[in-house]
């Protein structure tokens, strides 16, 4: 892959020549397809008369979508001067955002916040609720200044590299691949014509001009090589492995099963395996052993996604959260496979993946993830690919018939594959579990059985919004006595992200959600703008109290399968990786114990894998995956989150390090690793 030119070495006229060239009579529309998974999913109209710009922008998928309408006005060196946007965000909360410079005042006003600056001339404002356009606007922008980065409002740096491309595109001769970071957790790709004229977006899926929609497959393909070569820099960089033994002193172990920490220990590991566990006081340590101290911290077994939905950059925050196990609830049925391969192999980073796959049934609210199926033969040859592919599960999703349901299960069966999943519009979490469902795919598809009414539509937003009705709900009545009935009976657990939950219930415009708290101080600020918006609309008081209370039913409601006997599966439906640790803080204000939910986080994930007798506790024959805390975890359930050192299979990682490397505040002081002592340490020195 041709190397990235930096862009300040670049002249800037190209640009120059897009902002001044275009008469204000001359009024030109570029129009772009948006595309996921291969199927055209909204639109993007971009307006141009003179300095100014209109946007027409709507996504509709798996029913719901961001859509707006916005005005820009642009300066003379293509920073807006003004900028209006009114639409709705993803779940159709309302968005109204505006920022405007004049004489020597900029000010805005979105979701997330509000904010004046006194300044001479107008400053990159990156707006809140904007469109995959933008980021074409703060390339030329930045390229204008005449450097490869430039400050923003409302705070930090965004920085551009131009990339060539391996070869010309049919149609842009002078095309080329711009990467942006700074926005937010992970870097942007889109693709620039010669007239500095956005041709791509790969955000969200694909935005593209409509004339250029047959390059998508390779665009999307030479975006995947691009990331793949920062992400195997980055793993070489931050992976620290040793060919000798590796020996913990001072740590102090937690035991899932007697829930308890035990006294000062000494933890060796060789060849990913635990060897040896032995009292610290009287350790035998060899004397090529690599010796860590631990400080007196905690070690805990490796925690569990048991709701993710991973790809090649999450890995590393997987691992820096102390989360050395997922289960994959949907992606690229081939993709995955493609990644787990590459993680196996150890040339990305990241977590165990048990891959489960989405399978969807044909309607206007089709998910755009795994495989739909236009009939029920095309579902049972899907739920075939999958058993014959390695998968765990089949994942049965909103739209998928009720009449197929039980032949999907019997086929899966057949095929020694489990099954989870959304509970189908128009059928019930109660049929759902005697037709044999391992697990039911998130709290609220469980607790719709006892809110919605009959007819009402899961496919729509309402499979979210309807859990406000949970405010007035009774849990000591029948309906819930039956299926909690049903649960026990055919040991049905529920796969809670109780987390995604809370943070779409109680998230409010200006603030950061519970959910988020904790973590999110810590994120770039593209990230935190975003979490410091609602995702259900709130218009008075008794709306907030009624969600608020609502989530509190929630929380009893898993109290009251734990105490049932229910197995809590934590997950997120998340690909960050830190909710992980909000959603067994949240077990524990559900009222369970912080080591009830620790275990349900380490050993009870595993049992439900099968894989407990090699993982899931420290124990000696088992593999080496655990963290260290800083801290007591069972006298506070937030110290999951001071991360001091990960290990996964033998492979030692220091959060502090990833953290650092991908523009995130380090939540704890790593532990010292030794500068030499037979180690490969994979580029520490770098």
């Amino acid at each position: 892959m041709p190397r990235a030119t930096p862009l300040f070495i670049l002249s800037v006229l190209t640009t120059a020549f897009w902002l001044a060239a275009i008469p204000a009579s001359a009024q030109t529309t570029d129009r772009y397809v948006i595309i996921q998974a291969g199927e055209t999913v909204g639109h993007l109209h971009a307006t141009r008369d003179g300095d100014r710009i209109e946007i027409d922008y709507d996504v509709d998928s798996n029913g719901r979508g961001a859509g707006n309408r916005q005005v820009i006005e642009l300066g003379p060196d293509g920073i807006p001067v003004s900028w209006t946007i009114e639409g709705h965000s993803l779940f159709g909360d309302p968005v109204e955002e505006s920022m405007r410079w004049s004489s020597g005042t900029q000010r805005w006003q979105s979701q997330s916040e509000s904010g004046t600056v006194e300044t001479e001339t107008p400053l990159l404002y990156i707006a809140n609720d904007d469109s995959p356009w933008s980021q074409g606007l703060y390339a030329r922008a930045i390229r204008a200044s005449g450097g490869d980065r430039l400050s923003v409002l409302p705070a930090g740096t965004v920085q551009i590299d131009e990339i060539a491309l391996p070869e010309a595109l049919p149609g842009l001769p002078d095309a080329r691949i711009v990467r942006l970071t700074g926005l937010g957790l992970e870097p942007s790709y889109i693709v620039l014509d010669g007239d500095d004229r956005l041709v791509a977006n790969f955000g969200g899926g694909m935005t593209i001009l409509e004339e250029h929609a047959g390059l998508a497959p390779q665009l999307r393909e030479w975006r995947s090589n691009l990331e793949n070569e920062r992400l195997i820099a980055l793993t070489e960089a931050l992976t620290h492995e040793f060919d000798v033994p590796v020996t913990l002193r001072n740590v102090r172990i937690f035991d899932p099963d007697a829930g308890t920490v035990g006294g000062p220990s000494a933890v060796t590991v060789f060849g990913g395996e635990i060897v040896a566990i032995q009292p610290d006081a009287d350790a035998w340590i060899g004397e090529d052993h690599v010796v860590i101290d631990g400080e007196g911290g905690v070690l805990v077994p490796g925690l569990h996604d048991m709701h993710a939905h991973i790809g090649p950059h999450t890995g590393l925050r997987y691992l820096s959260a102390g989360v050395t196990s997922v289960r994959d609830q949907g992606n690229s049925p081939e993709g995955i496979l493609r990644l787990t391969d590459r993680i196996e192999r150890g040339e990305l980073a990241g977590p165990r993946t048990v891959r489960n796959g989405m399978i969807e049934g044909r309607s206007d609210y089709s998910v755009r993830t795994g495989t739909i199926a236009e009939t029920l033969e095309d579902a049972l040859e899907a739920v075939r690919w999958h058993a014959t592919h390695g998968y765990f599960q089949i994942k049965i999703y909103n739209s998928v018939p009720g009449d197929w349901i039980e032949p999907m299960i019997a086929e899966a069966r057949a095929w020694n594959l489990g099954v989870t999943g959304h509970v189908p519009a128009f059928v019930s979490p109660d049929f759902a579990i005697e037709a044999g469902y391992d697990d039911i795919a998130h709290i609220n598809q469980l607790m719709l059985g006892w809110l919605l009414e009959e007819g009402e539509d899961t496919r729509t937003p309402i499979r979210l919004t309807g859990m406000r009705r949970a405010a007035s709900l009774d849990l000591d009545t029948p309906a819930v006595h039956e299926t909690i009935r049903l649960m026990r009976e055919h040991g049905t657990a529920v796969d809670t992200t109780a987390v995604t939950l809370e943070l779409l219930m109680l998230s409010r415009a200006g603030e950061f959600s519970s959910s988020s708290r904790g973590h999110v101080e810590h994120m770039p600020i593209g990230f935190q703008r975003y979490r410091r918006r609602a995702f259900v609309t709130i218009e008075t008081p008794e709306d907030d109290t009624e969600y608020r209370e609502a989530f509190q039913r929630l929380l009893d409601t898993l109290y009251l399968l734990d105490s049932n006997g229910i197995q809590l599966l934590p997950g997120t439906d998340n690909s960050n990786a830190f909710p992980v640790h909000r959603e067994l803080e949240l077990y524990v204000e559900a009222g369970l114990t912080p080591a009830r939910a620790l275990a349900l986080g380490t050993l009870e994930a595993e049992r439900f894998l099968g894989r407990d007798a090699w993982l899931g506790s420290i124990e000696v024959g088992k593999r080496a995956d655990f963290f260290l805390t800083a801290g007591n975890p069972l006298e506070d359930i937030s110290e999951i989150r001071r991360i001091r050192m990960v290990m996964k299979d033998g492979a030692v990682y220091l959060p502090a390090e990833i953290h650092d490397r991908l523009g995130i505040v380090p939540f704890a002081e790593p532990v010292a690793l030794p500068a030499s002592g037979g180690a490969d340490d994979g580029g520490a020195d770098e």
